[in-house]
């Protein structure tokens, strides 16, 4: 459950948009959204950097997002950017005219191209910036940038949050049980290798996944 200061900071993004000129909520939970797994990647390549460092070693290929010394050019854009301008942590110091280029050029045709690369993004197949001046996006990702999303349950609390403002969560019964309500219905239940569960809501598949973490299926055995 999303409260006190994330909910304020959470709040307060939301009422920029609204006051910037994006009045459908569902448009503000899609950019809201865009924006969040823009500064998941930023967080995803840092440890990688980290590690690296430590190591001596360079960074996997298939961990390295943004990778050093290489330059991003879109199609239609004459000149390119280095990948390091396109994270989180390096556009969010640049004045807003410059940042809102940033995001709008390079970082969203990037994301389109991880679409094809990622499994991951191919939730942002068709992602488009849609926030209409550098000084709104400047007030969300200055906004975004002090929320602390690393926790997994912080990210479905948020979610959760964001989709009872758009007012359609409670008609459609859009609802993520929290981790420690599933682990004890599973608990309770105490399904067993050949027992059949029928899950209609399953959402996200929570309790499925949660069931068949106490009874790994047999390599042999495909698992639906």
């Amino acid at each position: 459950m999303v409260t006190g200061e994330l909910k304020r900071q959470i709040d307060a993004v939301w009422n920029d948009f609204w006051s910037g000129g994006i009045s459908n909520p569902l448009e503000v939970m899609e950019q809201f959204t865009y924006l969040l797994f823009i500064k998941a990647l930023d967080e995803q390549q840092t440890p990688a950097e980290n590690k690296a460092n430590r190591t001596h070693q360079p960074i996997p290929a298939v961990d390295d997002i943004f990778p050093d010394g290489q330059e991003f050019r879109p199609e239609r854009r004459a000149a390119g950017r280095p990948y390091g301008d396109l994270r989180w942590l390096r556009f969010k110091h640049r004045p807003a005219a410059e940042m809102f280029d940033i995001v709008e050029n390079y970082v969203f045709p990037f994301l389109q191209q991880r679409s094809d690369e990622s499994t991951h993004a191919k939730h942002m197949i068709g992602a488009k910036l849609t926030i209409p001046t550098p000084g709104l996006l400047q007030k969300a990702v200055d906004g975004l940038d002090a929320v602390e999303m690393k926790d997994r349950n912080t990210k479905g609390d948020v979610c959760e949050f964001m989709q009872s403002k758009t007012a359609t969560a409670g008609q459609n019964g859009q609802f993520r049980a929290p981790r420690h309500i599933i682990k004890l219905m599973v608990a309770t239940m105490a399904p067993r290798p050949d027992d059949v569960i029928c899950d209609p809501a399953s959402g996200t598949c929570g309790f499925l996944v949660g069931a068949g973490a106490v009874h790994p299926p047999p390599s042999s055995r495909s698992a639906h």
